[in-house]
């Protein structure tokens, strides 16, 4: 066989051109320039309102507050998550079914009520107090106002909500972890509570960080709700002032800016965990070792 018999019997793979994906992404561009530049030429915003209060000492707090409100809530929650989570997967029925009932209750009424009660708890309760019950022992009264503060009583809310859906997401981690994890650690002698700690959860952070980012993100715009706690977060700072001066789309506009902006800057971490946790694993090798596991039963 000639040496050009060989080089016509090669396969030359062409790609195949997409000319409406370049279509379709000028379309977007375009729209998306038009709408920037509505809002930019509309004559009914007020840029120099914008530009005022964009870097106003009030704004920035209130943005430093939001991102506090949101690290302290999403750390309790996600403690309380991994708690909720084991007792899902425990053999004991009680702790089964105590953790299957608090995450049914805070999954099925909204945020907003959850909220709502934890503010108006001192209508129920107007002091609280520890001590030994009926008797006259009380080491500790106060009135339910001056402990249970609007702030605080948001944290507890948003945290307690957080939970319930973020023990799901830690039990289907765990859930992902091979049975064989755990049996070779128990034949190492470790005990269970260290063998959760050590072996299962450290591989389950794989599966449970991004959906956990994506919680994350949420929970810094949930914490919008306590505006009707009074509690001086950025979208309740920006509508205090907008009724202030009734510059309701340019405070809109503040407010938007700084919520993208932590939002990004959140999102660099989850990025960092999600390669921490994601070594040693490709997607490719996944594939092809669930295509053996395939062939394996096929045959």
């Amino acid at each position: 066989m000639s040496e050009n018999q060989t080089n016509s019997d090669k396969i030359v793979a062409i790609p195949l051109k997409h000319p409406w994906r370049w279509v379709s992404a000028a379309l977007i561009v375009l729209f998306l320039a038009l709408f920037i530049y509505s809002l930019v030429a509309s004559p009914n915003v007020n840029h120099d309102i914008i530009s005022q209060f964009l870097f106003n000492p009030k704004i920035i707090q209130a943005a430093g507050l939001t991102v506090l409100l949101t690290v302290i809530s999403m750390t309790i929650g996600a403690a309380l998550a991994t708690l909720l989570a084991i007792m899902k997967l425990s053999a004991n029925p009680v702790l089964k079914m105590v953790a299957t009932a608090y995450i049914g209750f805070f999954r099925g009424t909204p945020l907003l009520l959850q909220i709502v009660f934890w503010g108006y708890l001192g209508i129920i309760y107007p002091t609280l107090g520890l001590g030994v019950p009926f008797t006259d022992i009380v080491w500790f009264s106060a009135p339910t106002s001056a402990v249970l503060t609007s702030t605080v009583a948001g944290v507890i809310a948003l945290s307690m909500n957080e939970a319930a859906y973020a023990a799901e997401i830690v039990r289907a981690g765990i859930l992902s972890v091979d049975d064989g994890q755990t049996e070779a650690a128990k034949s190492l002698g470790m005990s269970n509570g260290y063998t959760l700690r050590r072996i299962v959860l450290p591989q389950a952070m794989r599966v449970i960080i991004p959906p956990m980012g994506n919680e994350f993100i949420s929970m810094l715009k949930n914490t919008s709700l306590l505006q009707v706690l009074a509690v001086m977060e950025l979208y309740a700072r920006t509508s205090q002032i907008s009724a202030q001066n009734l510059a309701q789309v340019e405070l809109l506009v503040v407010a938007g800016f700084w919520y993208l902006v932590m939002t990004s800057i959140l999102s660099w971490p989850q990025s960092y965990l999600e390669r921490k946790y994601g070594r040693g694993f490709s997607a490719t090798s996944e594939r092809k070792r669930w295509l053996s596991m395939g062939s394996k039963a096929s045959a």
